[in-house]
């Protein structure tokens, strides 16, 4: 069935019943090895696998988009790491690059860091009562908010700099606000509350652990905008265009809605297993798809800042569009080459949801939440970012 295809093999399982390993110990040793392995080659191939490899997909692009560089270059021949080299970022010779933003390698690289941490999480979440499990979805988006929240929360430590003055918080510290790392920091603040309010339920000052759950993730959203409220209020390089967030969340409920009613009535199997979940899925696309609209190409009905595709996916639609239509307009009316991305995150997850279907959550509900929470979590924790970020200037 569909379960299967997300199934460990029966030979694996077979494997570990045989010698006695909890799947749980299974990944902790396989975490340990893989850490253990990378650490030791890094060390004894320091340039060819930490600088040419590591640093080069994954550490170089954050400290570069932590100090707001164009890039930055470990120079081979000196043996240090410069910051905008003189010689540009393309031209500067036997060095190794990194450019803010996103590779092919590192988008591979952090997609199966994703599957395996899920595999974790999984085990982990298989030790808790989460029941109702859509209600633990419902109670996890303001976290996934917050993340887009706190990740302008770094934004405005880079625009600080540009504007000459000390951030609040210096890299390195402040790579745990910049992704991916930043994944990791709001899903550790989120276990922790959910571990609290499960021990506030089973100890009866709760009637259920959902509530506190998203309360504490309300509150944790709103200690980061308001820290950016104040940010804006205070400095001069900074401020707020509230029609930004306005637009992109009441146009953004507006197709996600449309989307999911048009679902609803034309293949209404679709929405059997997940509900209104699946309007959830579909919102958080829909916000990252719009916001990436609105900074790439509608700058200019509020602020005029310029803003680039970090993703290299996001880019390759721009390119592509740009080629098919000749330009940014169509018959000289101006109408942007990021359009297209908004279709494709408007259709994506309705194909994804088409796999979790009645009987694959029914068999096995917990498992299907989880990736659902994932699901969502990957469009609009991004896109919150994005349309935060607009809507602050920076």
């Amino acid at each position: 069935g569909i379960l299967n295809r997300f199934a460990l093999p029966v030979s694996h399982m077979e494997l570990l019943e045989r010698y006695d390993i909890s799947p749980e110990s299974a990944w902790i040793g396989t975490f340990v090895a893989l850490l253990v392995g990378i650490a030791g080659a890094a060390v004894v191939f320091t340039e060819r696998v930490y600088y040419g490899f590591l640093w080069r997909y994954f550490w170089g692009p954050v400290r570069a988009d932590a100090n707001g560089a164009d890039c930055v270059a470990y120079l081979r021949d000196e043996g240090q790491v410069v910051t905008n080299p003189d010689a540009g970022c393309s031209a500067v010779q036997n060095a190794y690059v990194a450019e803010p933003g996103y590779t092919v390698v590192s988008t591979l690289g952090y997609i199966l860091i994703l599957v395996f941490m899920l595999a974790g999480l999984y085990l982990l979440l298989d030790r808790l009562d989460l029941s109702p499990y859509d209600k633990f979805v419902y109670a996890l988006v303001p976290f996934m908010l917050f993340g887009g929240a706190l990740r302008t929360v770094e934004d405005s430590f880079v625009a600080a700099q540009r504007a000459g003055e000390a951030p609040a918080i210096e890299f390195p510290a402040s790579a745990l606000l910049i992704s991916p790392f930043i994944y990791f920091t709001v899903f550790l603040v989120a276990l922790g509350i959910l571990l609290v309010s499960l021990w506030l339920e089973r100890n009866e000052y709760t009637e259920t652990y959902y509530y506190p759950l998203g309360i504490a993730g309300t509150v944790l959203l709103g200690g980061s905008f308001s820290y950016l409220l104040l940010v804006s209020a205070t400095n001069d390089w900074m401020r707020l265009y509230p029609s930004v967030i306005v637009a992109t969340l009441g146009i953004a409920t507006l197709l996600a809605w449309g989307t999911y009613a048009a679902v609803e009535r034309y293949r209404p199997a679709v929405h059997a297993g997940t509900g209104l979940v699946g309007l959830v899925v579909i919102w958080g696309h829909a916000v990252d798809g719009l916001a990436n609209v609105f900074a790439n190409d509608w700058t200019q009905l509020w602020h005029g800042g310029e803003y680039g595709a970090k993703h290299p996916f996001n880019q390759f639609i721009m390119d592509a569009t740009n080629a098919i239509q000749g330009g940014e307009s169509i018959g000289g009316v101006f109408v942007g080459d990021s359009w297209p991305f908004l279709l494709v995150k408007l259709a994506v997850p309705v194909l994804i949801l088409a796999v979790f279907d009645r009987e694959f959550l029914e068999e096995n509900p917990r498992y299907g939440f989880m990736l659902l929470g994932a699901i969502v979590a990957v469009g609009l924790g991004p896109g919150t970012r994005d349309m935060i970020r607009l809507a602050f200037g920076i």
